[in-house]
């Protein structure tokens, strides 16, 4: 659980522990760094700049093939020693499936809007992700990082807030494991605090002029959705749960744990601001 209680949550909580750290006792997250967005662009050769739309095939090809091999590994020998194997192994190429679609939605993956639409649907559709809801959210994530009030991921929550939560909500989100799972339920309702669904193209988090691209992001969503139904009636939902189930949660919780700690850290808490406070 993360609580802002602070104006600007440094690496303790204390304002003052930012000015201990600038007297030489250590690395400090929380001051301005010495460098620019811009200086570090142009540390980069130019050649890391270029985008192949084979190449970021190549890498969708391979991991759709090894996904597809692995399940019909798995159903083929269906053995209980194998499945916790297949379980671990096909989660974290579900999470590299993710990977590929984020590229997709941050532009990286080509310089093709429509290859990176395209791909970006079918991959993240396939793992239960509304790729232009999580894109247009993620967006404003990478705008606001670190804002208390506007970021997006993991935010810090206000006392206040906090303590005014329904018990449900707080168990959910804020009781370990179960914060490990809590990515589907961001993408329904959003973090707490915050209102508005990744599905409904009338939600606060999208303008007018994006919710077509929700609607059709809702729609590919959910015929996956309804295609594992689907699959339940005809293969069985245990056979579904099996191949396609525990993976996904695997996922889910690769995708937490790894985007926690990106935005809080471990050992040593990265800073969160409010208002003034926070520059990008």
């Amino acid at each position: 659980m993360v609580v802002a209680m602070d104006k600007r949550s440094n690496v303790n909580g204390d304002p003052g522990a930012g000015d201990q750290k600038k007297k030489g006792e250590g690395f400090d997250p929380s001051a301005q760094p010495p460098f620019k967005i811009g200086d570090i662009r142009a540390a980069i050769p130019k050649h890391c700049w270029v985008k192949s739309p084979l190449r970021s095939m190549s890498y969708v090809v391979r991991d759709i093939c090894a996904v597809a091999a692995l399940a019909v590994a798995a159903v083929y020998f269906n053995s209980w020693f194998l499945w916790p194997l297949y379980w671990a192994a096909q989660g974290t190429l579900f999470w590299a499936i993710f990977v590929l679609g984020h590229d997709c939605g941050h532009g990286s993956f080509s310089d093709i809007p429509l290859l990176n639409s395209v791909v970006g649907h079918i991959l993240h559709s396939f793992i239960l992700v509304p790729y232009h809801g999580w894109r247009i959210s993620h967006r404003t994530h990478h705008q606001n990082h670190g804002h208390v009030e506007n970021d997006e991921s993991w935010v810090p929550l206000p006392e206040r807030v906090y303590k005014n939560l329904p018990h449900s909500t707080r168990m959910l989100r804020y009781t370990v494991p179960l914060p490990m799972l809590a990515y589907p339920l961001y993408l329904c309702y959003r973090s707490p605090g915050k209102e508005g669904s990744h599905f409904n193209p009338y939600s606060s988090l999208f303008a007018p002029s994006e919710r077509k691209l929700i609607a059709t992001s809702t729609t590919c969503w959910s015929i996956m959705f309804v295609t594992l139904i689907a699959l339940s009636f005809i293969f069985g939902p245990l056979s579904v749960l099996k191949v396609y189930g525990v993976p996904y949660i695997i996922f889910v919780m690769w995708l937490d744990a790894v985007t926690y700690l990106h935005h809080h850290g471990h050992d040593e808490k990265l800073p969160w601001y409010r208002g003034k406070e926070w520059s990008n």
